[in-house]
């Protein structure tokens, strides 16, 4: 059976653009979504997706407009259909793991079904924890006709994860750690995270891996008393997060957790890395291993990709 022949991929997902571009297809896309950023040259390409939901907001503004649509049954993204059908795309990368990160399988499906003038490939990334991120590389890989070049990446990240691990494994302690994934309410990072923190020589203390981000309380991140404050909040860059950072300076809470009196808390770029599963997991565990055991790694990120959070005041 002959291979179909791919030549104009639109990604309707950030990690699947990076996943694309990491195969050697930058040149291929046609289109993205409006949160697809990375690498900085597909930015020229046409915005094919969009959402009534304000990310200019505050956690808890964002949070509230997430919660009214969903409570109504309504779609957070919007895939613009005239656009898709100009580019007449042969494949399209969308996603199931979470209806509040993207737009959904469903969503692109509903949407395409009326397309009479062509019938494009979906692949549809679904990862739930660091094995179904290196399976939907695999996925991607193998749609698009890469199947030796989805290998190298795997076999690269593969190396340079276990390497970190390896001598992580020197450390004298494995110190605690709170993965912040948003602000206003709190809620811990799950999914692939703990296994990312595991792999950079500490202990998540909460969040499972393969399952979604848990809601956690301040009496419960009080109790837990975590040696390590990651912030990572979704879809936030560093400077967004520096603007929010009152929410949490300004619980009564906050001063008695020991990383802020020992001055552990981290904020960290979550929308580059930790909140895309794709190739740039991998930077994601060396953040993490400069964070937790500083005399261990040195990888160069800080400042760029991750900063120590402000004193208390």
């Amino acid at each position: 059976m002959s291979e179909k022949l791919v030549s104009r991929i639109l990604s309707l997902i950030p990690s699947g653009t990076e996943i694309v571009c990491a195969l050697g297809c930058s040149s291929q896309l046609v289109g993205r979504s409006h949160e697809c950023d990375f690498p900085p040259e597909i930015r020229r390409l046409p915005v094919c997706t969009a959402s009534p939901v304000d990310s200019d907001k505050t956690s808890q503004e964002i949070h509230t407009q997430v919660s009214q649509r969903l409570s109504q049954s309504l779609s957070l993204y919007e895939v613009l259909i005239d656009r898709v059908k100009d580019l007449r795309p042969d494949v399209v990368v969308t996603q199931t793991q979470c209806e509040v990160c993207a737009v959904s399988f469903e969503e692109v499906e509903r949407s395409l079904r009326n397309w009479v003038e062509s019938s494009p490939t979906l692949i549809s990334l679904g990862a739930q924890n660091l094995a179904g991120v290196w399976q939907d590389i695999t996925n991607v890989a193998e749609g698009l006709n890469q199947g030796s070049n989805g290998q190298r990446i795997l076999e690269q990240a593969h190396n340079r994860i276990n390497a970190i691990s390896q001598c992580a494994a020197q450390r004298a302690s494995t110190p605690t750690v709170a993965c912040i994934e948003w602000m206003e309410p709190l809620m811990a990072a799950g999914n692939w995270v703990p296994e990312l923190v595991a792999l950079a020589g500490g202990q998540s203390i909460f969040g499972r891996a393969g399952e979604h981000a848990p809601w956690i309380t301040w009496e419960a991140l009080l109790e837990a008393d975590p040696e390590i404050i990651v912030l990572m909040p979704c879809g936030f860059s560093m400077s967004h997060i520096q603007q929010e950072f009152p929410l949490l300076t300004g619980h009564t809470e906050w001063k008695r957790l020991r990383a802020v009196q020992t001055g552990k808390v981290y904020v960290t770029d979550g929308n580059a890395y930790f909140n895309r599963p794709g190739p740039r997991l991998v930077e994601s565990v060396e953040i993490l291993a400069e964070i937790l055991h500083p005399t261990l790694f040195h990888f160069g990120h800080q400042n760029q990709a991750w900063q120590l959070a402000p004193p208390y005041p």
